[in-house]
């Protein structure tokens, strides 16, 4: 098989490909055996045509879209490995000639990925990240701490007050007609929690046991429901029932319930070090996605659509399925929220171009760089995933070679190879 390839346009290329007529004859042989399975012959059994009775009653031409179907998949891909060209679309396929005896030649215009024109990308500036913890971030945690083992206590009388857990039915109307999804039965709501529409549960605080009340608020005008948006609303509300947080006491009795510490000393210590630990892993995130923005902003490149596209459908695709783990669909989502399909695609394609823009910069400096993935570093990566999945290394190399994924992987490694470099060539100031 001959392959060549000529640009024809910005990111377009044509790759003209040809077969040689002994495969064309063996795809014929495939094609004959496949369709003769279903004509009918009079004097011959379906599948017993004579392949000689069957051209001169069908004609070889008869043949020549299976035999083309067959060939052409494996052809255009052997073109792509012949050329080194990198499609992100599917090609258009023009066939300029087959028949019997001849050679198949067709052409294929395709989208490629385009050609990145990397700026500075080595030496840039990044701020300096603390990652000490202040005594407010310790006491922040501790009163979370102290919240979430907070005994409940049910109030008989008196008023609703801020912090306070409420039990309550409500009923939203909007100009006197009820609204769909504004409807609740003895619904738990913690006052101050912001969990509702802005001015809703300023209101509830002051009620009190089986109190009735008209609750006027307005929806925010950027409410995710387009049809609710910025309509005025007044909620009929009454109060079931008022629980009431009881905080434990922060002492040496508070840290043996919730550690195995015996101190309330020895916990704080323990909690210091670990929220410092995570503040430097989220610094760190901080920092890759800061310096890769810097490095993609001082680049210039023209991102073919089909990119942006095929990276919303991943985005979406994985919204769906961690929709899925929480035990919702997307129609049920489309419902809840008030938006289509179209609306979700459109907030996601900013996204979607921000991480396409941001791999290509990303590969074209390893390129530049001569980062490359080493048989260590796979090695590493996967005896990192064996013990987050509990299974053997070769293992997993095994399945990810079976799924043809291990070449994502590699990338994968590259791509965060490259940040790396990036992050050691920066300067902080």
């Amino acid at each position: 098989m001959k392959a060549t390839w000529e640009k024809i346009d910005k990111n377009i290329v044509s790759i003209d490909v040809e077969v040689g007529a002994e495969k064309v004859s063996d795809a014929l042989d495939q094609a004959f055996k496949k369709v003769v399975q279903k004509v009918n012959v009079p004097g011959f059994r379906k599948g017993k045509v004579p392949r000689g009775i069957f051209e001169s009653r069908f004609g070889i031409e008869s043949l020549y879209q299976d035999a083309i179907d067959i060939l052409l998949p494996d052809a255009y891909s052997e073109a792509v490995k012949e050329t080194s060209v990198e499609p992100v679309d599917r090609p258009e396929i023009d066939v300029e000639q087959f028949g019997k005896g001849q050679a198949f030649k067709f052409k294929a215009k395709v989208i490629v990925k385009p050609e990145v024109k990397l700026g500075e990308y080595k030496g840039l500036e990044m701020e300096a990240v603390s990652a000490g913890v202040s005594e407010e971030e310790v006491a922040a945690e501790l009163e979370r701490l102290q919240q979430r083992h907070a005994e409940l206590t049910v109030i008989e009388e008196g008023a609703a007050q801020d912090g306070d857990i409420t039990v309550i039915d409500f009923d939203g109307f909007i100009d006197g007609e009820i609204f769909e999804g504004g409807q609740g039965e003895r619904y738990s709501l913690e006052l101050g929690s912001k969990s509702f529409i802005p001015g809703f549960e300023d209101q509830v605080v002051g009620m009190q046991i089986g109190d009735f009340k008209d609750i006027e608020v307005t929806f925010p005008e950027d409410y995710h429901a387009q049809h609710l948006a910025g309509k005025p609303v007044v909620f009929k509300v009454k109060l079931h029932e008022i629980k009431r947080k009881s905080l434990p006491a922060l002492d040496d009795e508070f840290a043996k319930d919730v550690s195995e510490f015996d101190t309330l000393e020895e916990y704080k210590q323990d909690l210091i070090a670990k929220m410092k630990e995570r503040k430097e892993k989220e610094n760190e995130q901080t920092r890759a996605n800061a310096i890769v923005d810097k490095a993609a902003a001082a680049a210039e490149v023209e991102i073919p659509e089909p990119m942006v596209v095929t990276e919303t459908d991943y985005l979406i695709k994985d919204f769906e399925n961690r929709l899925r783990m929480q035990g919702m669909n997307m129609e049920l989502y489309y419902q809840f929220s008030g938006q289509s399909e179209a609306v979700l695609r459109e907030q996601m394609r900013a996204d979607a171009e921000k991480r396409v823009l941001n791999n290509l910069v990303l590969e074209a400096i390893a390129k530049a760089e001569g980062i490359e993935v080493t048989e260590e570093d796979l090695s590493s990566e996967l005896e990192r995933l064996s013990a987050s999945y509990n299974r053997p290394a070769e293992e997993l190399r095994e399945i990810f070679e079976n799924n043809g994924n291990l070449t994502n992987l590699q990338e994968d490694i590259t791509l965060r190879k490259t940040i790396t470099f990036l992050l050691e060539n920066s300067k902080e100031v």
